[in-house]
């Protein structure tokens, strides 16, 4: 049964396999190898960004923010697939990330 539908990062994921005893070596690995951030620290830039309260950021995006840690504008205006940011939301974004690099 499905009690929630919520984009999770890969973090997130590892995190939630680990204590539902789901967890699988090679997915795992996977996860890890592609993962920058710990949980906390992913929760931490994800609760940040949601905390922004801006509207063209939806939580999908907050997700991939989250895993690509994007350095510019320009890196940040392609995880939002079309849905540019003024530049001082952009920047406030950036800052934000940088944080946690």
């Amino acid at each position: 049964m499905i009690k929630e539908r919520r984009a999770l990062g890969l973090a997130e994921t590892e995190e939630y396999l680990d204590n539902k005893k789901e967890k699988d070596k090679e997915f795992s690995q996977f996860i890890k190898k592609f993962t920058s951030l710990s949980y906390k620290e992913a929760k931490e830039l994800r609760k940040e960004l949601e905390n922004m309260d801006l509207i063209k950021l939806k939580e999908e995006h907050i997700v991939k923010i989250v895993e690509q840690l994007p350095e510019n504008s320009v890196d940040l205006n392609k995880i939002l697939n079309g849905g540019n940011l003024d530049e001082e939301e952009a920047n406030k974004i950036i800052q934000v990330v940088k944080k946690f690099k």
